[in-house]
């Protein structure tokens, strides 16, 4: 297991999109489009991330 940060930025919008991806996209701190967070690398962070990957990038760091 990788303890490194991964940079994750939100690059569609969350309207009209599933409740549990939207609570996901909010978990991990991002707000707005093209808004970027860095995140550390555990499996609970990139549950989310695999759960919404169709709205976000995601960058090592």
């Amino acid at each position: 297991m990788s303890t490194g940060k991964v940079k994750v930025t939100l690059i569609k919008s969350v309207s009209g999109r599933l409740k549990s991806h939207k609570a996901c996209v909010a978990g991990l701190g991002l707000r707005k489009i093209n808004h970027s967070v860095e995140v550390i690398d555990t499996p609970e962070n990139r549950g989310m991330i695999n759960k919404a990957y169709y709205m976000l990038r995601v960058e090592e760091v």
